[in-house]
C-alpha cells in the first residue's frame, strides 16, 4: 500500500523494505522490520546480518543527502545479492551564489548534461522529460554514473535515475525522485523497475484523506 510521507505518495513492490530515516528511531524501525520479515519468512534469518547492514547504511546515506523517504530492494543473498532504493528529497534548484532557478521541467533540463561513454563500460547519462500520471510532466536523467558516498571521498557506479518533479505553488522546487542499484549488469531490468516506482509518486493536498501530516513544501 502507499507509504506516505511529507505531503505525498510512493508506491513500491510488497517485497521492498520501508522504515523511519530519523537517526533517533531508525536503527530500531530495521530492527523491528527484520524481525517482522524474519517471522513471517523464517528463511531470511541467516541474512539477517547482511539485510540488516545494508538497509542501515541506506537509510544513514539517504538522510545525510537530505531525503525524506526511502524504500529499499535487497533479496536473493543466496545467489547474487540484488539491491537497490528509492529516495525522495525536496530540493530547489540554485546557481553556485544561491541564486534561485527555475524548477520547471523545461529550464530543468535546460541545465542538465546528457553524457555519452567514450567506450564500453563507461558511465553515460540521457536526458528526457517524462509525464507523471495525475501529476504532470517532469526532468529526467538516467544511465550509469559514478554516484558520491555520503560523508566519504569515493564514488560508487550505478545505475542511476533520477526524476525531477515539479512542486504544485512553488516556482523554485522540485520532489527529487532518485533510484539507484550497484548491479550495474541489470540496468536495463532496473530502470523499467525505477520507473514503475517512480510513475506512483502523487502529491496529496494538505488536509486530504490519507495526506500526511506535513505537506509539501
Amino acid at each position: 500500500m502507499p507509504v506516505e510521507r511529507e505531503g505525498f505518495t510512493l508506491t513500491v513492490p510488497m517485497t521492498w523494505w520501508e522504515f523511519d530515516l530519523h537517526p533517533a528511531t531508525r536503527d530500531d524501525s530495521v530492527r523491528r522490520l527484520l524481525a517482522r520479515r524474519v517471522k513471517e519468512n523464517p528463511a531470511l534469518a541467516e541474512h539477517r546480518d547482511v539485510l540488516g547492514r545494508f538497509l542501515k547504511k541506506a537509510a544513514r546515506d539517504a538522510y545525510e543527502s537530505g531525503a525524506v523517504y526511502i524504500g529499499c530492494m535487497a533479496q536473493n543473498f543466496d545467489t547474487l545479492p540484488l539491491t537497490a532504493s528509492v529516495t525522495v528529497s525536496l530540493v530547489g534548484a540554485r546557481t553556485a551564489d544561491g541564486t534561485a532557478l527555475p524548477a520547471d521541467p523545461a529550464s530543468i533540463v535546460a541545465g542538465l548534461r546528457p553524457k555519452e561513454a567514450a567506450r564500453e563500460g563507461d558511465t553515460w547519462r540521457k536526458v528526457t522529460t517524462v509525464e507523471i500520471p495525475e501529476t504532470g510532466l517532469a526532468a529526467r536523467t538516467y544511465g550509469i554514473e559514478d554516484v558520491a558516498v555520503p560523508g566519504d571521498s569515493r564514488t560508487v557506479r550505478a545505475v542511476l535515475m533520477q526524476t525531477f518533479i515539479p512542486l504544485p505553488g512553488h516556482t523554485d522546487k522540485v520532489a527529487l525522485v532518485a533510484a539507484s542499484s550497484s548491479v550495474v549488469d541489470l540496468a536495463e531490468p532496473f530502470f523499467d523497475v525505477f520507473d514503475a516506482v517512480t510513475s506512483t509518486f502523487r502529491y496529496r493536498e494538505p488536509g486530504a484523506a490519507g495526506a500526511a501530516s506535513t505537506p509539501v513544501g
